[in-house]
């Protein structure tokens, strides 16, 4: 079971729909999905999935840099975690990186920096965001765009981070993830 949390501000958001939804229409074709608003997370919840992916949220939605300590389950969490938009900066900010400041609406051009399992080479990609992460040492740099870092993976877990949108319009990287061997 993939667990899919809700980073909209709000239960039963609009957002649900924008930002939540495509993931889990994706997901479900490889496996069931479980979607809990991130207030809600339980260490039940988290014992019951194989995989966890952190939804994006509007761009008024600063979840992650106003409440981090809902998220501190992501340092004793040992399944693997996406996090997308909203999801990588609270991955951050969990692990002590900082939220720069970097707007980006609209398709993207995404530069691979390092190999990966989700993606490689050049890519184009929808972007919604008005912060980037500058990662702390525990993470290495995945991808960029000519703005911002748009991919993270932590070097000792399983925890990958994208700022961009795969939801949209690259839902292989969103398979990719689910189909990654723990």
């Amino acid at each position: 079971m993939i667990l899919v949390v809700d980073m909209n501000s709000k239960v039963n958001s609009l957002g649900f729909f924008e930002f939540v939804s495509p993931i889990v229409a994706v997901a479900n074709e490889l496996d069931d999905c479980r979607v809990k608003h991130y207030t809600e997370v339980s260490n039940q919840n988290l014992s019951q999935c194989s995989r966890i992916i952190l939804s994006g949220t509007a761009l008024k939605d600063n979840v992650a840099s106003n409440q981090p300590e809902k998220f501190s389950w992501l340092k004793e969490v040992d399944k693997p975690v996406l996090g997308i938009c909203a999801g990588i900066q609270a991955i951050g900010v969990v692990f002590g990186s900082q939220l720069t400041s970097c707007l980006e609406i609209g398709m993207t051009q995404i530069t691979t920096r390092k190999e990966n399992p989700l993606f490689s080479e050049s890519f184009r990609a929808y972007s919604l965001h008005k912060y980037s992460v500058d990662p702390s040492a525990e993470f290495e740099v995945l991808a960029e765009s000519a703005q911002c870092i748009q991919a993270i993976k932590h070097k000792k877990k399983p925890l990958f981070g994208v700022l961009f949108h795969p939801e949209v319009r690259n839902t292989e990287i969103i398979k990719r993830f689910i189909q990654l061997k723990p």
